[in-house]
């Protein structure tokens, strides 16, 4: 089958094209700018220095006191985030320094790969089960989750099959078909492993990346409403869930259930006041808030950074989002623009169902705060891509 009716040119055509390109350039590289570089590109570095070393302190300060009640050193959980952190400077610059095209050629084996490493959790003895989601892979001292690669990946490939027939976007099998599959396959393994959660994310970069893309509205409202329908018919699906939707309509009458975590975190955050109690000096860690270094750890920087402190974090947040929407328009490269659309749209669509989360205004999802949280997989995934965006602000002019 051809490539026009496959909608998926092979490596070896696109190692060709690449060759071509290197004939053409004796010097055997891809063109890249070498004028100055935009500022977006210092924005979006700039917001990932301050955000990185800043979540490794907050992760520090929000678990040391429980760890340390556990019997466990209170460096345990700051000690493995730095790790991360480094692994994720490694992918960051790959990620940065890898040509778009050849970022294509590999991103379908990145998927598949992904794909298959969502299998690895459900195998006895490998497969580790946290709050009822059994969506981490523990090898001795390496815990991590297949689902936060998922997501890049799913970006990744739906641009590049997008790329491949922005042509025929009207065509709903030539596009919209293909992408939706991959989307659908990789949501069903993450509700598989219950972790709806991470599905609403990956589904929502997704069809963010079609809409960027220019598919055609009514099929995109159709699909959207359906898979929201779905989505509330799993979470109402198990008595478990449908408690959790029931603390959130009615936090008040569940604190001291179902809605504690929710009820103590905006404690904290009233405890914060202006100007906070000062870094380390939080109450809300000392137990009272579950999950203060991951899920809920914006409740331990509100109480310790205060008011002004949470302005500049979500302030830093929207700056990523304006530079990357910047970088994303002035793309010249159809693969690179939406790429750098849908890490936006997937840091900013993440932070908000966090936050919102944590103060009371969403259901709980369990799903990490993008570069602060502790969690080496979020972290990585993140990291690299904020590589990607900083690639494509630096070659895609």
């Amino acid at each position: 089958m051809s490539s026009t009716t496959s909608g998926l040119d092979s490596p070896r055509q696109l190692r060709r094209a690449e060759l071509a390109s290197r004939r053409r350039h004796p010097a055997g590289r891809e063109v890249v700018h070498t004028g100055p570089l935009p500022v977006s590109y210092y924005v979006i570095a700039i917001v990932m220095a301050i955000l990185v070393p800043l979540g490794l302190v907050m992760v520090l300060s929000s678990s040391s006191v429980t760890q340390f009640q556990a019997g466990n050193s209170p460096w345990r959980y700051f000690q493995r985030q730095v790790i991360w952190a480094v692994a994720g400077l490694f992918v960051m610059w790959v990620a940065l320094r890898m040509p778009l095209r050849r970022i294509r050629m590999f991103c379908r084996s990145f998927w598949l790969l992904s794909m298959g490493l969502m299998l690895v959790p459900f195998v006895p003895g490998i497969g580790v089960s946290v709050r009822g989601a059994r969506a981490w892979v523990g090898i001795g001292p390496l815990v991590f989750q297949p689902s936060e690669f998922l997501k890049l990946a799913v970006l990744l490939v739906v641009a590049d099959v997008i790329t491949r027939r922005g042509s025929r976007m009207g065509e709903l099998k030539q596009v919209m078909l293909p992408c939706l599959t991959v989307i659908g396959l990789a949501a069903f393994m993450m509700v598989a492993q219950n972790d709806l959660g991470s599905a609403i994310v990956l589904g929502s970069i997704g069809l963010s990346v079609l809409f960027l893309a220019g598919a055609p509205l009514l099929p995109m409202f159709g699909v959207s409403a359906g898979l929201s329908g779905t989505a509330v018919a799993f979470a109402l699906s198990t008595p478990y869930r449908r408690q959790r939707w029931t603390s959130f309509l009615d936090l008040m009458n569940s604190r001291e259930g179902d809605g504690y975590q929710t009820w103590q975190s905006i404690l904290s955050i009233s405890n914060g006041g202006l100007t906070g109690r000062g870094v380390g000096a939080g109450s809300g860690k000392w137990g009272y808030v579950p999950l203060a270094h991951s899920d809920f750890i914006f409740a331990v920087l509100a109480e310790e950074l205060g008011f002004i402190g949470v302005f500049a974090i979500l302030g830093a947040y929207v700056a990523l989002i304006w530079a990357g929407t910047l970088v994303a328009l002035a793309c010249k490269d159809r693969f690179g623009s939406l790429v750098a659309g849908g890490v936006v749209c997937w840091i900013g669509i993440q932070t908000v169902i966090n936050v919102g989360g944590v103060v009371g205004l969403m259901p709980v999802t369990g799903l990490t705060l993008p570069f602060l949280s502790y969690g080496g997989s979020s972290l990585l995934s993140m990291m690299a891509a904020g590589g990607l965006l900083l690639n494509v602000a630096r070659n895609g002019r």
